[in-house]
């Protein structure tokens, strides 16, 4: 069995208060329970991530010292600004890996987590921990086997930075991740009537992009559940977000149908958009016979899903 829990499903930065109370208003942080034992897997450590290490404290760590891994989906700071309040790590006993790519060669993943923590950005130092803590550096891999039954397959995402998207495996049931993301697109100039146009040059760059598009959905084909970017509507997206790093709702439904997702939680929402909203559009979205054989939803904090 794989059991999901959301603590953070915004994009860009937390945006907590009156009009964000139903679906949450905190960055990025996924829970995943794998087995019988309860396995802890955590997604990303985004704000969200300080409201699961509390609940530890009163679920796992009366069973022992807590031992767990984080994947970091990409190092901007919506998806690790949390990693500071997570209690865990300043108790003396815990074990915890954390896995994620890197931009820029020189940098090891333990500088850019953990330079947030110094004493200029926080009174605690990373030196200071009482935790054990190793920094895994991941790239695009076909298969990682992280034991116990449970494998790991990455893929690399279109944002600005390295992103990775990840499929955890686990006794035939596929959960993925595919955030923060948008669709590969020609990168060459495509009208004839320019005068820097390249017919073959167009003609290549069409063929990458939907090659590389063509990966993504391949990569999440037959997910049991999709987690996937959604920030924008497809107006939105047109009008002056193209190369922002982010999907629309349109886009997402249309490929996680024809790649057969059983599950799709639209994932990563836009900060100024409110509960209301969010509510207006999964009427157009999410309603039976809306979104083909896909069923689909908008993730909302503290949602639980068993697999």
């Amino acid at each position: 069995m794989m059991k999901i829990r959301f603590w953070g499903v915004r994009g860009s930065i937390p945006c907590p208060g009156k009009h964000t109370q139903k679906y949450g208003g905190n960055s990025a942080c996924i829970e995943l329970r794998v087995g019988e034992d309860d396995r802890l897997i955590i997604i990303d450590a985004g704000s969200g991530i300080r409201e699961l290490g509390t609940s530890l404290l009163g679920t796992d760590l009366p069973k022992g010292p807590i031992d767990t891994q984080i994947f970091l989906s990409h190092t901007h700071w919506d998806h690790i600004m949390g990693f500071p309040y997570f209690t865990p790590i300043y108790i003396p006993g815990t074990k915890l890996k954390v896995y994620g790519p890197v931009t820029f060669e020189d940098d090891p993943l333990e500088d850019v987590v953990g330079g947030q923590m110094k004493y200029r950005y926080f009174p605690v130092n990373m030196g200071e921990l009482a935790s054990d803590i190793e920094y895994i550096r991941l790239k695009e891999t076909p298969a990682i086997d992280l034991g116990r039954g449970l494998n790991l397959v990455t893929k690399l995402l279109n944002h600005p930075i390295t992103a990775l998207g990840y499929r955890f495996e686990f006794e035939g049931k596929k959960v993925c991740t595919c955030y923060d993301t948008e669709p590969f697109r020609n990168l060459f100039i495509t009208d004839p009537d320019h005068l820097d146009y390249d017919e073959a040059m167009a003609y290549e760059g069409e063929e990458v992009a939907n090659e590389q598009n063509q990966a993504i959905e391949d990569f999440y084909r037959d997910a049991d559940l999709l987690i996937h970017d959604a920030q924008y509507t497809a107006d939105e997206y047109q009008a002056n977000r193209i190369g922002w790093g982010h999907s629309s709702f349109e886009y997402v439904v249309e490929a996680a149908n024809r790649a057969g997702v059983k599950k799709l939680a639209l994932f990563h929402h836009d900060p100024d958009r409110t509960d209301d909203q969010i509510d207006e559009m999964a009427k157009m979205y999410c309603e039976t016979g809306k979104s083909g054989d896909t069923e689909v939803f908008f993730a909302r904090e503290g949602m639980e899903l068993k697999l």
